[in-house]
């Protein structure tokens, strides 16, 4: 093997082992949201959208394949938003009513038209987390929630785990970067050794030691 092609093999291997440690990286980063109950998080569909900073709002109804899900199905806002229900006329009819939570939502009856609209401007009083449904689909998983305000309960999602026990998750620093640390190291020794071998026996280790084959 000539010495340019050690040097863009162990380049290359390398650079992968970078690429590894970013993804690692990324994978790690966490999202704070609000702690949303069990009705929320197994809801059809599933989309988070922060949209605390905005006025307007607008909430899907009949989203997804089926046409039974709210999108986005987890709102966070600010008081003073104005939520605005669209449906978009598929999965048949449906409704947006309060199951639990200070904001009293209650479009009516059950409604099937595209376009139409139910808005609902939410306050001081609505602050905290609402759990919300379609009456006519309740048992098909069609519920969502809004969280608004600062003052609710939040939790850390996403990343990617340690493996470790949560008491010695971190020492010193966090743990994550100890390992992408040593990934990228064996990785680059890994690759030295075995381009080594080659510059020094050719195609293959066991070739060069003489004696016949």
């Amino acid at each position: 093997m000539k010495r340019r092609d050690f040097v863009r093999t162990a380049g290359g291997a390398t650079a992968a082992v970078a690429a590894g440690a970013g993804a690692t990286g990324s994978a790690a980063a966490q999202e704070e949201q609000p702690d949303w109950p069990s009705g929320v998080t197994n809801g059809n569909l599933g989309e988070y959208v922060d949209a605390r900073g905005e006025s307007e709002v607008t909430v899907e109804v009949g989203a997804g394949d089926d046409g039974l899900a709210f999108n986005p199905t987890q709102l966070w806002v600010d008081t003073g938003t104005t939520i605005t229900w669209e449906w978009t006329g598929s999965g048949g009819s449906h409704n947006v009513v309060t199951v639990e939570g200070a904001a009293d939502l209650d479009s009516g009856d059950a409604v099937g038209e595209e376009g139409y609209t139910y808005e609902y401007e939410v306050t001081e009083e609505d602050a905290g987390i609402t759990h919300y449904h379609c009456v006519p689909h309740d048992t098909t998983g069609m519920h969502a929630g809004i969280a608004v305000g600062e003052d609710v309960e939040t939790v850390e999602v996403g990343g990617a785990s340690t493996g470790w026990p949560e008491d010695i998750a971190y020492v010193g620093v966090v743990l994550h970067p100890h390992w992408i640390g040593i990934a990228a190291i064996l990785g680059v020794g890994l690759s030295f050794v075995f381009t080594f071998y080659l510059l020094k026996y050719g195609e293959s280790s066991h070739t060069g030691h003489g004696g016949s084959q």
